[in-house]
């Protein structure tokens, strides 16, 4: 009989999540398997993600998290030597209407309370940093300059870089099929390559980390929806923040777009009803709803080119916070799924949060974000900043 290798920590899925993960539990001393489906790390969600890295949010926890990741991207190239493309241009939520001024204004005392550099911008401060907004019907917005924006692909091929230098083994095109718990401890992960025995199994897997949670036995309520994106032909440089719009449009609950450094302008819509599912073709009517969307905010860009579209899923929560931690009953089984599109900018922050929850070093500050993330919470609250 051939002997199963055994490891300290096996972690499905090679993303957001996953490969810091993977990077921050080798570095403190664990054997590290990490397996994913696919070729090669980030080849799932994390790839279609347009980059935007922000703590602006609602929830105090993903304020807390993104801001930790915010400093492992500002200063990865400083600590590790990679250009990751970290670029600070800061995010404007900006306000058409009083419904949104109201609750963008609504947010600032917290937001502030828990460190976030933020102010509210009235509509000649906010046209001062996006001198090309449409200034009819503008009634101000948001602002906090630290937040930015990264390449996700050279951020996860450098947590991937670095994670197996620090001994991390990553397996690449293996499936995850089957979960082994025995005396409510799980014990072995099956694939279709092979048999792996772990003390911890972390479920890494995004919008197919429900179908994994499912072969423990505990269901966690992560469902994939589908989002499209686009990019533009680069232009003379314009503006530097994260514009975001989150008024609801027929076809669409909110809209957001940045210049690139290099002259491009990416674009992102939220689509109203949600479309549910692992879906990647892309649709006729995105570039329509978007590109109306887009004009309308800013129109100097009615006559630039779309060089392409893409699309990409979401793992949504019913609350819009991520699920992270352990489950109760079943000793070895951690989550970490269910970013709401948000992957990217909590990975990091939440690969951090995982490192010390599995190592016993948790502050409170990272016991109260478990507590609030539990996989068996009421999910009543609401991400208002989605």
């Amino acid at each position: 009989m051939s002997q199963i290798n055994v490891f300290d920590v096996i972690i499905a899925g090679a993303g957001s999540i996953g490969t810091p993960s993977a990077l921050y539990l080798a570095k403190a001393g664990l054997k590290v398997l990490v397996i994913d489906a696919l070729a090669s790390p980030g080849q799932a969600s994390n790839k279609h993600a347009i980059g935007g890295i922000r703590a602006t949010h609602s929830d105090p926890s993903k304020i807390y998290l993104c801001t930790n990741s915010i400093e492992i991207f500002s200063t990865w190239k400083e600590v590790y030597g990679d250009d990751i493309d970290w670029r600070s241009g800061g995010y404007n939520f900006v306000a058409y209407n009083e419904s949104v001024e109201k609750t963008l204004k609504s947010l600032l005392d917290q937001q502030r309370a828990l460190g976030l550099n933020i102010n509210w911008l009235g509509k000649e401060e906010n046209l001062a940093i996006a001198p090309h907004l449409n200034p009819d019907g503008l009634l101000g917005g948001t602002f906090s300059p630290g937040d930015g924006s990264a390449s996700p692909l050279k951020a996860c091929f450098a947590f991937w870089k670095h994670a197996q230098s620090a001994g991390a083994e990553f397996h690449f095109d293996e499936s995850v099929i089957d979960i082994i718990v025995e005396g409510n401890k799980v014990k072995e992960v099956r694939t279709n390559k092979g048999t792996y025995a772990c003390n911890t199994f972390i479920n890494a897997a995004g919008g197919w980390s429900r179908k994994i949670s499912q072969m423990v036995g505990v269901d966690i309520p992560i469902e994939p929806d589908a989002h499209e994106a686009g990019i533009t032909e680069p232009v003379q440089p314009m503006f530097d923040a994260m514009i975001v719009d989150i008024r609801e449009c027929p076809g669409s609950s909110n809209f957001y777009f940045y210049q690139h450094p290099t002259g491009k302008i990416i674009f992102c819509l939220t689509p109203a009803p949600q479309l549910w599912g692992n879906l990647t073709q892309n649709t006729s009517s995105f570039l329509p709803q978007s590109c109306r969307r887009l004009v309308d905010l800013m129109p100097i860009l009615g006559n630039i080119r779309v060089r392409r579209t893409w699309r990409g899923t979401y793992p949504i929560t019913p609350d819009g916070n991520p699920i992270i931690g352990k489950v109760d009953g079943i000793d070895g089984y951690f989550i970490g799924a269910g970013t709401c599109g948000q992957g990217f900018m909590l990975g990091p922050g939440v690969a951090q949060l995982i490192t010390h929850a599995i190592t016993g070093n948790l502050s409170q500050i990272e016991n109260d974000c478990l507590y609030r993330m539990r996989y068996d919470r009421s999910f009543e609250s609401k991400e208002m900043l989605k």
